[in-house]
């Protein structure tokens, strides 16, 4: 299989989207090379495709999916999709949903803010992992419910960074994403609202937040029936991740350095059952009416250009 087609396959460094790809990749450690008791053999390999994963901040990967479009598959955050939907299709597999819980707007327990409506009023600053996440699309939505035509204010910061920001007083609120929406407790800062939870009650379904997109010129570039192909390999690769949930931790240990939460087995099962869930596996017909609705509220207020009727490959309901 020496001559097989490599493709890219960028996802974030928070640990759903690390261990949906192994079983694409073989166990192994940091350095690229099989682990003792493991031979290096994909659990889930192809004989026309082999993968390598870069994994890098999601607002870096939602900027250059919009810009620059060169990655073959990509994790990207919800709420870019609207700006690349020409380029890239949304597969079944690999998204992250909030039912009933999502990204947090936190402050300091000592706070005088109260509640979500206190905060916009005071209009601060807020530390937002990126513009164009859906945590940052779904604030301002929730924002707009309460004053019609009220933006809030933002400043684009690393996720890792947030927490730290909002404890020492440089933000007097933040949105937290990934394995800080479970550990921001121990930094001293409370919950204002957790956006997933309140777009339920909005919506009565569940916030998409991540979204996995493979380029729409595969068959072009490879042949009739790459694509199609390749979200199948995708599909079989987060669906043995999720069933193998062992492994899975297996693999996240091997990669925890700097990630101390990850040698937290109670931490990583809690985030994973959050985050692998069987909506990742396949978001079916729930997690699309999801994106419909976002997208369209998106668009209703102008924070996302209309993203079209929604084309996601894979999965049980098979779109080709």
């Amino acid at each position: 299989m020496a001559d097989r087609i490599e493709l890219t396959l960028a996802h974030s460094p928070d640990s759903d989207d690390l261990v949906m790809w192994w079983p694409l990749t073989g166990m192994h450690g940091p350095d690229g090379t099989s682990v003792a008791g493991d031979d290096g053999v994909p659990a889930v390999a192809s004989v026309r495709f082999a993968f390598r994963t870069l994994p890098e901040d999601v607002q870096v990967l939602n900027r250059r999916a919009i810009e620059r479009s060169d990655l073959d598959i990509t994790a990207i955050s919800a709420h870019a999709y609207p700006h690349l939907c020409n380029r890239y299709r949304i597969t079944a597999c690999g998204a992250s949903m909030g039912e009933g819980y999502g990204p947090k707007l936190v402050c300091k327990a000592d706070s005088p803010l109260a509640s979500l409506a206190e905060a916009m009023a005071a209009d601060p600053v807020v530390a937002v992992p990126g513009v164009h996440t859906t945590a940052a699309l779904t604030l301002s939505i929730l924002a707009d419910d309460l004053t019609p035509g009220h933006r809030p204010r933002m400043q684009e910061m690393l996720f890792s960074e947030i927490p730290g920001a909002v404890a020492q007083g440089e933000f007097a609120v933040g949105l937290l994403i990934h394995e800080a929406q479970l550990t921001f407790e121990q930094m001293g800062l409370r919950v204002l609202v957790d956006l997933g939870a309140a777009w339920g009650e909005r919506t009565g379904g569940p916030l998409p937040l991540g979204l996995n997109v493979v380029r729409r010129d595969l068959d072009e570039r490879f042949g009739t029936g790459s694509l199609a192909e390749v979200a199948r390999l995708l599909d079989a690769s987060v669906a043995h991740a999720a069933a193998n949930r062992e492994a899975s931790k297996r693999f996240l240990r091997l990669h925890a350095e700097g990630r101390e939460e990850w040698l937290d087995d109670a931490l990583v099962d809690r985030y994973l059952d959050m985050y692998v869930s069987a909506m990742s596996v396949d978001m079916g017909s729930a997690g699309r009416e999801a994106l419909a609705k976002l997208f369209g509220e998106a668009t209703r207020l102008g924070l996302a250009p209309d993203a079209g009727e929604l084309d996601v490959i894979g999965g049980a309901l098979g779109e080709s």
